[in-house]
């Protein structure tokens, strides 16, 4: 049994041996005197390094080589045909809430947004409630759901009395930020403007 599997091993090395010497060169490459190889490079060598873009002659690109060679493929950007049924409304554009009807997409300007705001809190501070408002409006126009503006824009119309828009505001603020900076003192004040609008129901 071991004489058999011996034979059966050097069986499979004088193979290899023979298909290792037919797959590779005859000789190896001759070396010249000087250590340099005298073997030109043959024509079946792939070349793996890409064209230099400064060796390549203008004349051989033919007449139109300045246009792109995508132009002539034409891309079907049209949907698919189940496209409706399968995805409904992906054709409607999306606009914001408060955007209007006419289909207007609201803008998106963070920055502009935090200059509004603090140039209503400049407004506020001289206690010119009606500028600041309209700051704090603006700023919530280029910025949806910005928890600063809203926030200041309901103690602005808290001290404009005008308490259920201000409750709204203070509702808003909690929704962005439950957890938020001002989610206490927003609670607070839609306790007391509830227990005002209480008081002046029962009057």
């Amino acid at each position: 049994m071991r004489s058999l599997f011996l034979v059966l091993v050097a069986a499979s090395a004088a193979l290899w041996a023979q298909n290792a010497s037919q797959s590779s060169p005859a000789s190896s490459t001759p070396q010249a005197l000087d250590g340099q190889s005298s073997k030109a490079p043959t024509a079946q060598s792939p070349r793996l390094t890409p064209p230099r873009s400064d060796s390549v002659n203008a004349r051989d690109l033919g007449e139109n080589s300045g246009d792109s060679s995508s132009k002539s493929t034409q891309i079907d950007l049209s949907p698919p045909a189940d496209d409706t049924k399968a995805h409904p409304g992906s054709s409607e554009i999306l606009v914001d809430e408060g955007s209007g009807d006419g289909g207007e997409v609201h803008p998106w300007d963070p920055h502009k947004a935090a200059k509004d705001v603090e140039v209503g809190d400049y407004y506020f501070k001289k206690k010119n409630y009606r500028a600041a408002e309209s700051r704090y409006r603006e700023a919530l126009y280029y910025k949806d759901n910005d928890a600063v503006a809203t926030y200041r824009l309901a103690v602005c119309l808290e001290k404009m009395d005008q308490p259920d828009d201000a409750r709204a505001e203070y509702e808003s603020y909690l929704q962005i930020l439950p957890h938020g900076p001002q989610a206490e003192e927003a609670t607070k004040a839609i306790e007391r403007l509830k227990a005002s609008s209480t008081a002046k129901a029962a009057k």
